[in-house]
């Protein structure tokens, strides 16, 4: 675990689950085909498919189904499941549309999502923030989906910054996997309840207030910027209890660290 640096080349955000409330929407349609092959929907079944892209999730339910090679015709059932979920509309989540706002002032952002580019466009059109991003990558788009590191490295090759000093913002095991492939800091809100995933900060809303202040503090890094990403650096710290640790009261990093850090 790092804090989040400070300074940063750029900042890519999952979609599903993260800035739209879509994972209710795939959930339904997910336990549509599982109950049109006479199977049970439940928090072990959604554990296997949550965050994959279409192919892999469908191949996911080949398997369970004990139907192997089926995966192509499961993933025309999940498709048309998902469209239909989506064209009933689907809400931004809490503190969404103000933190990409906050970090785009400061860095380029873009998206990098497992779905398909058809139902990414609905899901941010739908949302409102498709305007928020210029640039935004699809699972279709890239070789390999996550959790291979192809869609990070391309949406960071493209926005011109290091991986390695970016910041992913995920909410399932399968996107924080492809952004740690692919080196960036890692900062998780879950979608769903389970064991603690693997992060650099973790909380239960994109509307935190020491998120929204690391946000509101982020500055451009580029290569002749002499500030450092190193932990005794500033950033924020592996989310409230990080920050707590760091200056006994709350908040992303302690008042005079911040006026240091930006001068």
């Amino acid at each position: 675990m790092r804090p989040l640096p400070l300074t940063a080349e750029a900042v890519v955000f999952d979609c599903d689950g993260l800035l739209v409330d879509t994972e209710v929407c795939w959930s339904r349609a997910e336990a549509a085909v599982f109950a049109a092959h006479g199977h049970d929907f439940g928090p072990e079944q959604k554990a296997l498919v949550i965050g994959r892209s279409v192919r892999d999730a469908a191949a996911a339910m080949a398997d369970c189904f004990g139907r192997p090679g089926a995966g192509a015709e499961l993933a025309g059932q999940l498709l048309q499941g998902v469209r239909a979920e989506l064209a009933r509309g689907v809400e931004v989540r809490p503190g969404a549309a103000e933190l990409v706002r906050a970090c785009r002032a400061a860095v380029p952002v873009a998206v990098a999502s497992n779905s398909p580019r058809e139902l990414l466009d609905t899901a941010l059109r739908s949302a409102g923030l498709a305007d928020c991003f210029p640039h935004s990558f699809a699972a279709d788009e890239v070789r390999s989906p996550k959790p291979a590191p192809d869609l990070y490295l391309t949406a960071c090759e493209a926005l011109g910054a290091d991986p390695e000093r970016s910041v992913a913002f995920e909410d399932s095991a399968t996107g924080i996997s492809a952004a740690r492939a692919a080196g960036l800091y890692v900062a998780v809100v879950p979608s769903l309840p389970g064991p603690v995933l693997d992060h650099d900060w973790l909380g239960t809303t994109l509307a935190a207030p020491e998120l929204r202040h690391w946000a509101t503090h982020l500055t451009a890094r580029t290569s002749l910027d002499p500030r450092s990403l190193d932990p005794t650096g500033g950033g924020l710290v592996g989310g409230v209890r990080g920050a707590v640790e760091r200056d006994g009261r709350s908040g992303c990093v302690p008042p005079d660290q911040v006026d240091h850090q930006l001068k």
